[in-house]
């Protein structure tokens, strides 16, 4: 596996940052949220708004005593103790964590920061700036989670629209139950506009869906009786029956659900080196503040104690790194988001960041760049009847799920095929197998060769697909298999190229074939007659030219390649299991244009988090300055801090809203 610059990243432990322990970490936490938190409403701003109107009640106190010399009782602890109830109603919270992280020995993290500052605005009598820092630092926290919970809530109301109850036909009835309560192998009945809630397979003869929610196409996508239909598709004209093939908690809706909010625990490279820094960058804005205090004792004439703590306060609050440790995650969660609202599902941030640095895609021909529907086009028997060749070969193909396979089968008009034996896959080649004691191989040029099979020559001319049959040993005629180029692989191409990217195609298709859909499309590198392990040796040698590259194909057959690739991508995901678990990034429809758009998202992402990183440390250093200098007052060090963490918080969310 040579994944270092991305796979590893989930393997790393985020180290603990400013928040103290789980409990802390849950104020910043944008993975998980309960209901409860979400439901909170208004009671969870009321602190805040009755600790804003008692601040301003007092500053207004302050002025009839210090102006009017009136409301002279409003002094020393009469004037303490009205400003504690503002500022233990908003802080409580805060100086509870910050009490609690002691015991832990984790003495720099934002709570203290907080206490600090604000018990020291205290210690000097600035009372109402003590309470204006914790209550803006809150106000900027309410934001933050409000922020967050919006996020969460967009992609859960993107993804989870599962139905809270199905029909179900039992005893000839329609009842109406939990789906979790439905079995496998149970009918369903779903009514027009209605969704389906289960995976399942359509028993109606035909019946028209809705796949939005899970492809991103609005598009109607009409289905035939047999074929599968998923949990969050739309019926879309009349009542359809569905055989459920899997349970409600294995549908792939499900798991597509959970791989979105398992994605968020990957972090980038951004926000783990974020975390880090934040560990190192808090102690040290600590001990300067102390220096700040302290040093000049020794080289000011006339020291004030009071007045080197209140700039030392001003540098604490200022210091606090809240807006990064915030804006940047939400900023990745955002990212994941908007991929997941156009139909492509990273299973990380870390896999945002390694699709800005790709600079070449590889892809896979089949179903990648070609739809991947093949249709017979020429049939040429050598030395048996037409219907034997088709029986022979078609008995064979029956035994495989490739779609040149499928199309063969479909187009032979026998009902019932012969039974073929002990039939076994040759990976790049084809099958083998047995009828009536005869032994039959079906596949491509290569097959015939290994076996020592003489065929004619011409046909590798042939720039349509060919599959070879041989019968005991011979040759025995071949017929012609052709694809059609997608809609939008030729603007996809031209997409990547705009960006300086270096496409390449890979397929074990035969090279004419190959060569003709690279020219077509403006390909820029293309290998044909490739076996599996063929495969890899491009890809791995594209990697020792230092190349970072992603491939893209089916996920499954090609696992060793995903592997190896530093993206894995897999197309049309949501029919495999197998292609949600081994991808990294999963491309819910069969548009090779969403390629383009996935790494559009990864650059997106990457400039907003770098624009919070720029935004919050200009300001802070100004800002650090300023209270260092005795320039800036603790006023303006809170309106900063909450400032510049407010917009990163805005920079961040609006990513959600891009268009692509």
């Amino acid at each position: 596996m040579n994944k270092d610059n991305c796979k590893n990243c989930d393997d790393e432990q985020e180290p603990k940052n400013v928040q103290a322990d789980s409990e802390t970490e849950d104020d910043h936490d944008i993975i998980e949220g309960t209901a409860e938190e979400e439901n909170e409403g208004f009671r969870k701003y009321l602190p805040a708004i009755v600790s804003f109107i008692l601040l301003i009640a007092g500053i207004i106190a302050d002025h009839q005593v210090t102006k009017y010399h009136r409301l002279d009782f409003f002094q020393s602890y009469v004037r303490l103790a009205y400003y504690l109830i503002p500022y233990l109603l908003i802080g409580w919270p805060v100086l509870k964590k910050a009490y609690r992280s002691i015991p832990r020995h984790d003495y720099f993290n934002e709570f203290m920061l907080m206490s600090i500052a604000t018990l020291g605005a205290f210690y000097i009598k600035e009372y109402p700036e003590g309470v204006a820092v914790m209550l803006f630092y809150q106000i900027g926290e309410l934001f933050q989670d409000a922020a967050v919970q919006r996020a969460k809530r967009s992609i859960k109301a993107l993804l989870d629209i599962r139905p809270d109850e199905v029909s179900v036909l039992r005893n000839g009835k329609a009842e109406k139950i939990n789906p979790a309560e439905v079995a496998i192998g149970e009918t369903i009945q779903i009514k027009s506009g209605e969704k389906i809630a289960l995976d399942g397979e359509l028993l109606s003869e035909k019946a028209s869906f809705n796949t939005a929610a899970l492809t991103g196409e609005s598009k109607p996508d009409n289905k035939y009786k047999g074929e599968a239909v998923l949990a969050g598709m739309i019926n879309l004209n009349t009542v359809s029956e569905v055989k459920v093939t899997a349970l409600f908690k294995d549908s792939k809706l499900s798991k597509i659900l959970q791989l979105v909010q398992d994605a968020t625990a990957r972090k980038a490279k951004t926000q783990l080196f974020i975390s880090r820094f934040a560990r190192v960058y808090t102690p040290i804005m600590v001990f300067l503040a102390l220096a700040i205090t302290v040093i000049p004792y020794f080289f000011v004439e006339q020291y004030h104690f009071n007045e080197w703590l209140y700039r030392a306060l001003v540098f604490l609050v200022i210091s606090c790194p809240c807006a990064l440790v915030v804006s940047i995650p939400l900023g990745y969660f955002g990212g994941i988001g908007l991929a997941s609202r156009n139909g492509i599902l990273f299973k990380g941030s870390n896999y945002l960041d390694v699709m800005t640095d790709i600079n070449t895609v590889v892809m896979d021909k089949t179903g990648t760049l070609t739809k991947g529907v093949f249709k017979v086009q020429q049939i040429e028997p050598s030395g048996i009847d037409k219907d034997t060749f088709l029986k022979y070969t078609a008995a064979l193909e029956a035994h495989s799920t490739h779609p040149i396979a499928k199309a063969v089968v479909d187009h032979t008009a026998i009902k019932e095929l012969p039974n073929a034996e002990n039939v076994e896959e040759i990976a790049g080649h084809g099958l083998k197998g047995s009828i009536d004691g005869k032994e039959i191989l079906v596949g491509n040029l290569k097959l015939l060769s290994k076996f020592n099979i003489a065929y004619d020559e011409k046909i590798k001319s042939i720039t349509d697909t060919i599959v070879v049959t041989a019968l005991d040993g011979k040759y025995a005629g071949y017929l012609t298999i052709a694809d059609e180029i997608k809609e939008d692989a030729l603007e996809t191409i031209k997409a990547l190229h705009g960006l300086g990217i270096k496409t390449v195609m890979l397929s074990g298709d035969k090279q004419a074939v190959v060569d003709e859909v690279a020219k077509k499309l403006g390909i820029d590198t293309a290998y044909g007659d490739l076996l599996p392990e063929g495969k890899v040796e491009k890809v791995q040698g594209l990697k020792n030219e230092g190349r970072k590259l992603a491939f893209v194909g089916d996920g499954v057959n090609d696992a060793p390649v995903v592997a190896l690739a530093d993206a894995g991508i897999a197309m049309g995901g949501l029919g495999s299991d197998a292609t949600i678990e081994t991808a990294d990034i999963v491309i819910q429809n069969d548009q090779p244009y969403k390629i383009f758009s996935s790494i559009k998202i990864g650059k997106l992402t990457k400039r907003i988090v770098w624009q919070n990183i720029s935004l919050a440390f200009g300001v802070k250093v100004v800002v650090l300055i300023l209270g260092a200098g005795g320039l800036a007052t603790l006023w303006e060090a809170v309106f900063a801090d909450v400032g510049v963490a407010l917009l990163a918080i805005l920079n961040a969310v609006r990513i959600q809203k891009i268009k692509l």
